[in-house]
């Protein structure tokens, strides 16, 4: 799986938290992930979401994504002490942080979750 931005892979290496358990986990208690991980939390339904970083051991930039998957919001989080909520929100994306800086992500941009085949 790739994650896609502007026509550029983004992230080489994803995982989806698709139920209650792994999204209220998340990144927490990581020491650190790959420089091309995703974690792509897949919502059951668009509605206001929020984000903490407790138990969090590294910053990270939280990406946002409407039901047609466009950036509807982005942030930067830092450990214990970060929190962003957000409205219409289907699906979150957690990445490294200098992530949405290093490839100019912005709201109103589309973002694709394509499959590799070998």
């Amino acid at each position: 799986m790739v994650l896609i931005y502007s026509g550029k892979p983004i992230a080489n290496e994803i995982s989806y938290a698709k139920n209650i358990f792994s999204q209220m986990l998340g990144l927490m208690l990581h020491k650190s992930i790959p420089e091309d991980f995703a974690l792509i939390f897949v919502l059951k339904r668009s509605g206001t979401v929020g984000v903490h970083m407790l138990f969090m051991l590294f910053p990270i930039d939280v990406i946002f994504l409407d039901a047609d998957k466009k950036i509807i919001g982005t942030a930067t989080l830092k450990p214990w002490t970060g929190h962003k909520r957000m409205k219409g929100v289907k699906y979150i994306i957690e990445m490294n942080q200098g992530t949405v800086e290093r490839f100019n992500l912005v709201p109103g941009e589309q973002m694709t979750f394509k499959q590799t085949t070998f």
